[in-house]
């Protein structure tokens, strides 16, 4: 009898440890943070389940947005967007010891003939410095939009040639000048530039084939790796790729120049010597015809 009532006291004792231990381990649990609580019932979630990624819901325009880690993304999310080589890398628009010009024409007269429509100078950096439209001393006959990006609109308080002419002048006095078959675009300004100052992208050797010149065009797909000139052609974009042409290449290209004005200055000395011989047979000639 005693033993069987030492036996149950035992069992009691037993169960009120097991109960105590369980009310202490309910006390060790942190309580549920509210604002998470509110969170599940608002998106009626049951506990332990984990709510669905926000792409999942999102349309394929908007995931390209969504940030995660890199083992989540896709590889088109995970690579870095290619900018465009085109795109100034600063903002510094100062006037630099070399520039590029591009020129459009327009057609004017009964003839069409090419007239300067709108001329761009951007920095070694291709951040631009100039850029105007310009009204032609001559009846417009055709704007050439198709090429030329120009409309009427853009040529109503468009500056006059002679102030166009002036300013572009100025700006490239003293400087190196870089820019594309710029035979044309001189034409069409009436200017000049020193030819040891000139950097023509149609006329540097490593871009010609077969001593024939390539289009602008053609030399930002193979040297750049940029598409240009589809459609409309626009002034500063082809101002920005000689300019960017010119950079890639500056180390060999101004070692070429160097070489094409010795060239042209012994070339010039040789001359000068051959002259006096010249004047000197030439009188001698005179004076044996002229005695007796």
């Amino acid at each position: 009898m005693l033993a069987a009532t030492n036996c149950s006291h035992k069992m009691e004792l037993q169960q009120q440890l097991k109960e105590k231990k369980i009310k202490n381990l309910n006390h060790q649990r942190l309580p549920l943070n509210p604002n998470w609580a509110q969170l599940q019932q608002k998106l009626n979630l049951r506990p332990g389940l984990k709510p669905s990624r926000p792409s999942d819901h999102l349309n394929p325009g908007t995931q390209r947005l969504v940030l995660g880690k890199r083992k989540d993304r896709t590889d088109e999310q995970s690579e870095d967007p290619k900018q465009s080589p085109l795109v100034p890398s600063n903002d510094d628009f100062s006037l630099t010891d070399a520039v590029a010009m591009d020129c459009e024409m327009v057609g004017v007269g009964q003839a069409n003939r090419s007239a300067l429509g709108r001329v761009t100078l951007v920095n070694k950096w291709g951040n631009v410095i100039y850029d105007q439209f310009v009204r032609p001393m001559e009846l417009v006959a055709d704007f050439r939009t198709h090429i030329s990006g120009i409309r009427p609109k853009d040529l109503k308080k468009a500056k006059n040639f002679p102030a166009v002419q002036k300013e572009v002048s100025q700006l490239i006095m003293g400087r190196i000048l870089v820019g594309h078959a710029l035979s044309n675009d001189f034409k069409a300004l009436l200017l000049n530039h020193p030819k040891k100052d000139l950097r023509d992208s149609s006329e540097y050797p490593p871009f010609l084939k077969d001593g024939r010149r390539k289009s602008l065009k053609h030399l930002a797909s193979e040297f750049l790796g940029v598409n240009i000139q589809y459609g409309e052609h626009c002034s500063i974009e082809d101002a920005r790729a000689t300019m960017l042409l010119y950079q890639k290449n500056r180390k060999e290209w101004e070692k070429f120049a160097k070489y094409q004005t010795r060239l042209k200055q012994k070339q010039q000395k040789h001359k000068q010597k051959r002259k006096p011989k010249e004047t000197d047979v030439s009188n001698a000639h005179d004076a044996s015809a002229a005695s007796p």
